[in-house]
C-alpha cells in the first residue's frame, strides 16, 4: 500500500467515526421523552433502546465520546506520521495540521451535528443500534468513562430541568405557535401554583358579604334582592365567629315555603376552614374530595382573613395573570384586593 494510499485511509477513516460521533451525539440529545414514550408502546426494540439509554444517559455518551477519541487521535496520528514522511519538513507537518483541524471542524463537527438535530427523528432508530453496538465493542472503556462520571455527579437524583425551564417551554411553544396563548398561560399558571397560597386569592375580609345568623330570612331577602353571591358566610356576633354559610338556592326555596320568619341559621351549612398559608394545590385537592365550594380563611389568631372559592381557585389557574415566585411584591394582600376588585367591577359587583 503506498503512502498516499495510507494517508487517505487514515484521514477518511478518522472524520467518517468521528462524522458518526457527532451525528449520534446529537439525535441522541435531540430525541424527547414525549417520543421515546411513543416509540416504548410500540413495543420494538428501538423502544426499549430508547428507554434504556434515555434512563442512563451517562453510557452511550461514554461510548460516543470514547470512540470519538479513538478517532482523532490515531487519525491524527496515523496522518501526521504519514503526512511527515511524505513530505519531510515542517512546513508540510504544519499544512497537514491545518487542513486535519480544518477537515474536523467542518466534516466531523459542524456539518453532521447540524443534521442530527434537524432530523433525529429519522435517524434515531440507527442511532441507538449502532450505538448498541459500539457499547458492547468498547464495553470496558465504556465502564470506566461511566464510574469516572458518577464519582464526579454532586446530586443523582436532582432533576436537570427547574420549573423555570418549563416555564420557558411554554412560551417558547406559544410563541412558535404550538401552544395557543391561553393554553400557554394554563400552563405558566399550574407551574406557579406551588409557590402560591389561600391569602394570595382570598376575597378579603373587609369587602366579603356576611349575614348575622339570627337574622330572619325575610328580612336578608329584602335586603339582598339582587343578591348575585351563590354562598354567604353568616356569623353569630362579628364576622370573627364565622359559623357557616348561606346557599342562596336554600334561600330562596324557604321563601317559597313560606319560612321567612325562620332565622338564617336554621338553613345554615358548615363551612370548611383552611389558614392563610394554605398551600392552593393542597386546597383545590381538600375541597375537591370534601365537595365543597367555600372555604373561610382564617390569620394566625383564627380570626376571618377572608372567603376563598373553587371559582376563585379555577379562575386563578384559568382566567388570571398570577404572580412569579420571584415577582417582588411585598404586600400579596393588596394585590389580592386588587384582582377582586378588578373580578367584582366586571360583574358589576363595585362601581367603576
Amino acid at each position: 500500500m503506498g503512502d498516499y494510499t495510507l494517508l487517505i485511509l487514515f484521514f477518511s477513516i478518522s472524520i467518517v467515526f468521528s462524522f458518526l460521533c457527532s451525528i449520534w451525539e446529537a439525535v441522541l440529545l435531540s430525541i424527547t421523552p414525549s417520543y421515546v414514550q411513543v416509540k416504548v408502546q410500540e413495543k420494538t426494540k428501538v423502544g426499549d433502546l430508547l428507554q434504556s439509554f434515555k434512563a442512563n444517559i451517562d453510557r452511550p455518551l461514554a461510548a460516543i465520546l470514547t470512540m470519538n477519541t479513538i478517532a482523532h487521535t490515531a487519525g491524527a496520528i496515523g496522518v501526521g506520521a504519514t503526512a511527515t514522511k511524505i513530505w519531510p519538513g515542517n512546513l508540510a507537518a504544519t499544512i497537514v495540521s491545518v487542513v486535519m483541524t480544518l477537515a474536523i471542524l467542518f466534516l466531523s463537527e459542524i456539518i453532521p451535528k447540524t443534521i442530527g438535530a434537524n432530523n433525529w427523528k429519522g435517524l434515531a432508530p440507527f442511532t441507538v443500534k449502532s450505538l448498541n453496538f459500539i457499547i458492547k465493542a468498547l464495553y470496558p472503556l465504556v465502564w470506566f468513562s461511566q464510574i469516572i462520571t458518577k464519582r464526579l455527579k454532586k446530586d443523582k437524583s436532582k432533576s436537570v430541568l427547574s420549573r423555570s425551564d418549563f416555564m420557558a417551554m411554554g412560551q417558547v411553544a406559544s410563541d412558535t405557535g404550538v401552544l395557543e396563548t391561553g393554553e400557554s398561560r394554563i400552563f405558566e399558571n399550574l407551574l406557579r401554583f406551588k409557590s402560591l397560597e389561600a391569602k394570595d386569592i382570598m376575597t378579603p375580609r373587609t369587602v366579603v358579604l356576611a349575614a348575622q345568623e339570627e337574622m330572619t330570612i325575610g328580612d336578608f331577602y329584602n335586603e339582598n334582592k339582587n343578591l348575585r353571591f351563590s354562598r354567604i358566610p353568616v356569623y353569630g356576633e362579628s364576622k370573627d365567629q364565622i359559623s357557616g354559610f348561606l346557599l342562596k338556592d336554600d334561600l330562596l326555596s324557604s321563601i317559597i315555603n313560606n319560612k321567612q320568619d325562620s332565622p338564617l341559621s336554621s338553613i345554615k351549612r358548615s363551612i370548611e376552614i383552611v389558614t392563610e398559608s394554605q398551600n392552593l394545590i393542597k386546597l383545590y385537592e381538600d375541597l375537591i374530595e370534601k365537595r365543597a365550594h367555600i372555604a373561610l380563611v382564617v390569620d394566625e389568631f383564627g380570626g376571618m382573613a377572608g372567603i376563598v372559592t373553587m371559582e376563585d381557585i379555577v379562575e386563578t389557574l384559568f382566567g388570571l395573570e398570577i404572580m412569579d415566585e420571584f415577582d417582588n411584591v411585598e404586600d400579596m394582600q393588596k394585590l389580592a384586593r386588587k384582582k377582586w376588585e378588578e373580578r367584582a367591577k366586571k360583574l358589576g359587583l363595585l362601581e367603576e
